[in-house]
């Protein structure tokens, strides 16, 4: 079995409101001829037929001999809403994937969306999803500029704690996005370097000892986590208010993390599997993006020098077992 963790879809209505809301503008992308969402004149995403044809979807999953989808939002998510149109946005799109997962559960589960922008409405959404059916949460790698450590989101994590939710995340807009307008920076560097900053920033807040039982799963193999791993464990060594909420190193922690393997690059994935671990990398494609690649991912795990069994793992083994496949 081949299961993608990271591969997205925007549900019936969702772009509507995005279209409807103040700051946000879908035009057309003069590089691809497809529409794409705008905000203060910058591209957030090119929106491809896949991310609201299922049909298109499953094609391509054939083609490319993955069995199971794991759907989720993609960018803005819902932190661009506040109030009940963020509770009431959150609803309509979790409504929508539960569709979707009902019609076809033979290939599709889904992740919920929460309004952490509020958190008690958050940990009222993620506990009735999960019991509608949803097989996870998605969270932003920061919520309106705000870590994912704030203690602000303590009660929310707690909920998660509790139901040993499976929980993923996924960039948003880069913090340093002034930065990153020309040359694609914003996806191809701000991604990777927020999700390494927000979850470096998590480890050293003690996340993994709070809340040991949430399943995290990192997208894009974690940004540059494995790579800075010895450089985690200098801080830590160097600087006493990294060591205040750990008792061990940081290194020590990255092994109960999963790792989704949108990278393409098999040496990247070696740093992976020695940092952390084969048996924790998933299968990720970031399909249906224009920088996703289902083939790319499929074949990069191929290429790597592992057993059969490994890679059978890391193709839908290990993410069958998160979600109870």
């Amino acid at each position: 079995m081949r299961v993608d963790v990271h591969t997205h879809f925007y549900p019936g209505g969702y772009i509507d409101a995005v279209r409807a809301y103040p700051g946000l503008e879908i035009v057309p992308d003069p590089a691809t001829g497809l529409e794409m969402i705008r905000k203060d004149g910058a591209r957030v995403v090119t929106l491809t037929p896949a991310m609201r044809e299922l049909e298109t979807r499953l094609a391509d999953m054939d083609r490319c001999g993955i069995d199971v989808a794991v759907l989720s939002l993609s960018i803005p998510n819902v932190y661009f809403a506040s109030g009940q149109a963020a509770v009431d946005l959150c609803r309509a799109a979790n409504e929508g994937l539960l569709a979707l997962r009902r019609e076809r559960p033979d290939r599709l589960r889904a992740l919920a969306s929460v309004p952490l922008q509020d958190p008690d409405a958050a940990v009222d959404e993620l506990e009735r999803t999960l019991a509608a059916g949803m097989d996870g949460v998605i969270l932003g790698t920061h919520i309106n500029g705000r870590f994912l450590s704030d203690p602000a989101f303590a009660r929310f994590w707690e909920a998660c704690d509790r139901r040993a939710a499976v929980v993923f995340l996924h960039p948003m807009e880069p913090l340093a996005v002034g930065f990153m307008r020309e040359y694609a920076l914003g996806p191809l560097v701000g991604f990777v370097a927020d999700t390494t900053l927000i979850v470096a920033s998590m480890l050293f807040s003690g996340f993994p000892e709070r809340y040991p039982r949430v399943r995290l799963i990192l997208p894009h193999l974690g940004g540059t986590l494995p790579y800075l791993a010895g450089r985690l464990d200098i801080g830590y060594r160097a600087y006493p208010e990294c060591r205040s909420n750990l008792p061990q190193p940081p290194s020590a922690y990255l092994s109960r993390f999963y790792y989704d393997t949108v990278t393409f690059h098999v040496p990247s994935l070696e740093c992976a599997i020695a940092t952390a671990g084969a048996d924790r990398l998933v299968l990720g494609t970031d399909y249906p993006h224009v920088i996703g690649d289902m083939e790319k991912a499929v074949a990069s795990i191929e290429a790597l020098t592992l057993g059969e069994a490994e890679k059978a793992a890391i193709l839908g083994g290990t993410a069958a077992g998160l979600f109870g496949l």
